[in-house]
């Protein structure tokens, strides 16, 4: 049988092959012609070559995966499925047959007035490379490899060491630098059907192109549709096989560790102190990173027993600070990153399948959620944790001290469903013996309320059980995806409603009349952060300057300036996004280093009061908009209103007192129905090409935006056939 390329009417590529080897190919065949300038992208991210096409704005990230040897492990890994799993190495070969083949279309084009399809080669002045077979294990380690959070772990050193032991629970929060995921699973006997529905959406930062790719997957095993990776075969987080569906977000786990290293230079090279107390040599060498429009900047390479150095070196850091930093992570270790579970999460059928495909996971750690036809059910985690000491999961551990090694590795957490009901949200729960920071359970709380028809004064729930709880069907979940409900909120608001002698005019601290205005009008407020109501962005502009006198408060002086750690880790060490997703926390606290909490709070108050007067009438929306990431930016792009915030089951995440723009949020929606496949429901940001002469490009935005979901379908009548490969 010809490989077959269909096509349903929002351009999702739908294979048809007659074996898992011409499918794979097709896969990459058909991602190298939506999405070749992302692909390229992506491979010289992993390779760390960015910057010789992107500038000297790549420089940091270059630099940051050349050192921690993302390349050099994806080959590693890869020898190792070669080795013990050679169908699969097989497999992931095709897919990249299909790349290179691809590619090869685009690069005929790439001299062409007219051509090629991805303009973004001629504004680079660059030609589509070749893929190495190993090049997509090299693109899921740089997508993830920063998924665990390790950069907070400074941060929890630094906030420790200045301000003391407790600002690290005071400023323990998921922040913006952290990926994060909504999802939920309610089983048959809460469903219109009978049959178990699984719904949720990842967050990560929006792409455009997206991070996600829709797609279907066909031949004489399996028929799969799901959210594929691009430049990455098969579907890893979110699929569905006609009987079995899964579906995962972020387990929060700590499987990553920094080790203080103690280094020196000898004749014969570079030497690091083991915790037996010997010096051993570490594995150097030099490498060159090219930089468009600048010179190249040669790094040195050093490899210690426990892993890469990512920050400094015998010299110490830029600044003079005498610390090298070696990052340990589970595939450097044990070269793999479980992809061998890849082909059997496509073949299964039952949970059971899904279940032993995933006791091979290891990289990232996720919570998964999974249901069958016969109405089992599965609530796990997957991935590979290490065991060792607790201190290893807080700070910064010495490298020459022992009691600090890798002994093993965790179980998988397992749990069932609450009152036919799981819920998935970064929350402490199931992972949290793996974990040390989670994400505030707002988001979680909020989904159970909804899904249980609690507390919900807008009618968004699911149809009333004989029981009085809600019963769903697949399109009734778009009402919890898209609900604004801002639980946190509360902490801030607590603060404006205890503030003393508000109305009396000759009181010293009576607020001036429009600020009162503007404090009984956010008490009265629904909480909700609507793209269209004032009263968010009122709020918001509240917070946002109680953010920056908190972050100029000389009590966290000593944190406004970060050491000396290399740029990509500066996200997690900055002070006022920590203060901004900490905020709650802060407020919450019996006491705070001394600072007078309602004096910041009615500065704040004030402040926005001011501003707000002074502007005309503006919405959440207004300010609160999608600013996806590009590789070569447009400055002329506006984009459009959101609705949201951080902590709404409506993840758009803006960096409150820096910026309302929102660069993380909903990379795609999904419900998966166990009923009738073809009834599940899913969406992107933008559309299933990266082409911007495709009417694919961005067709699916419109709906996104207003919280719809377009329909998966399955019948193949239904499709447009494009071409035979």
């Amino acid at each position: 049988m010809t490989t077959e390329i269909h096509r349903d009417a929002w351009g999702v590529p739908h294979l048809r092959a007659t074996d898992t080897m011409a499918l794979a190919r097709a896969q990459g065949l058909v991602t190298a012609r939506d999405r070749s300038w992302q692909l390229e992208v992506e491979r010289h991210r992993a390779q760390g070559t960015s910057a010789s096409f992107l500038g000297p704005e790549a420089v940091a990230w270059d630099v940051f995966a050349r050192r921690v040897r993302l390349d050099d492990t994806a080959r590693r890994c890869f020898d190792r499925l070669t080795e013990r799993h050679p169908e699969t190495a097989d497999w992931v070969r095709a897919y990249v047959d299909g790349v290179n083949e691809g590619l090869a279309e685009e690069s005929s084009h790439a001299g062409s007035h007219t051509g090629p399809h991805a303009p973004e080669f001629r504004r680079a002045g660059l030609a589509p490379g070749r893929w190495e077979p190993w090049t997509p294990l090299a693109v899921w380690l740089s997508t993830h490899i920063l998924f665990a959070g390790f950069p907070a772990k400074l941060w929890r050193d630094q906030a420790a060491r200045l301000l003391g032991p407790d600002a690290v629970g005071l400023f323990a929060t998921d922040g913006p630098a952290t990926a994060g995921s909504n999802g939920w699973m309610v089983d048959g006997t809460r469903t219109t059907t009978g049959q178990a529905l699984i719904a949720g959406d990842p967050h990560r930062f929006i792409e455009e192109p997206g991070v996600y790719q829709q797609i279907r997957l066909a031949c004489d095993e399996f028929d799969v549709v799901g959210i594929a990776v691009p430049g990455v075969p098969g579907i890893a987080h979110f699929g569905h096989t006609g009987t079995v569906a899964w579906a995962i977000t972020n387990a929060m786990a700590d499987y990553q560790d920094l080790y203080r290293e103690r280094l020196r230079r000898t004749g014969a090279g570079v030497e690091a102190l083991g915790p037996d107390g010997t010096w051993r040599r570490v594995a150097r060498h030099t490498e060159l990173v090219r930089v468009a429009g600048e010179e190249s900047v040669e790094i040195e390479i050093l490899e210690t027993e426990r892993g890469p150095i990512i920050a400094g070196g015998p010299e110490g850091l830029d600044d003079g600070t005498p610390l090298a930093l070696a990052l340990r992570y589970p595939p450097r270790v044990t070269a793999d990153l479980g992809f061998q579970a890849l082909l059997p999460l496509l073949r299964a059928r039952r949970v059971a399948d899904v279940d032993a495909a995933l006791d091979e996971w290891a990289e990232p750690v996720n919570v998964v959620q999974a249901a069958d036809t016969e109405g089992g059910l599965l609530h796990r985690v997957a991935g590979r944790v290490p065991v060792r000491s607790a201190a290893n999961g807080t700070r910064l551990v010495a490298a020459w001290e022992p009691g600090h090694e890798w002994t093993g590795w965790h179980p998988a957490p397992r749990a069932g469903l609450t009152d036919g009901i799981a819920v998935m949200a970064n929350q402490r729960g199931l992972a949290t013996p793996l974990g040390v920071e989670f994400a505030a359970p707002y988001r979680a709380d909020r989904i159970r309320e909804l899904l249980n028809g609690e507390n919900d004064k807008d009618g968004k729930k699911g149809r009333g059980g004989e029981d009085g709880k809600a019963i769903w069907s697949a399109p009734d979940m778009a009402a919890v995806h898209t609900d604004t409900h801002l639980a946190s909120a509360g902490a801030l608001l607590d603060h404006l409603a205890a503030l003393d002698d508000v109305d009396h005019p000759d009181a010293p601290d009576a607020l001036t009349p429009t600020a009162a205005d503007l404090r009984e009008r956010l008490l009265r407020w629904n909480r909700r952060m609507d793209a269209d109501s004032q009263d968010a962005h009122a709020y918001a502009a509240v917070r946002g300057a109680l953010v920056r006198r908190l972050a100029a408060h000389p009590a966290f002086a000593a944190l406004t300036a970060p050491p000396a750690y290399p740029e990509v880790f500066l996200p997690w060490l900055a002070l006022l996004p920590r203060i901004g997703f900490a905020l709650e926390h802060l407020l919450r606290a019996e006491e705070l280093y001394g600072i007078d909490r309602p004096a910041l709070v009615r500065e704040a108050l004030e402040e926005a009061a001011t501003a707000l007067a002074a502007e005309p009438p503006l919405r959440w929306g207004d300010t609160h908009r999608l600013a996806p990431w590009r590789a070569l930016p447009d400055p002329s792009y506006e984009g459009p209103a959101l609705s949201g915030d951080h902590d709404c089951v409506l993840c758009t995440t803006s960096v409150p007192g820096w910026t309302d723009l929102a660069a993380r949020g909903p990379a795609a929606r999904y419900v998966w129905d166990l009923a009738r496949r073809e009834d599940s429901l899913w969406i992107v940001p933008h559309g299933a090409s990266g082409r911007p002469d495709s009417p694919h490009h961005h067709d699916q935005l419109p709906l996104w935006l207003r919280g719809e979901l377009a329909p998966v379908v399955t019948d193949w009548t239904r499709l447009t056939k494009e071409n035979d490969v």
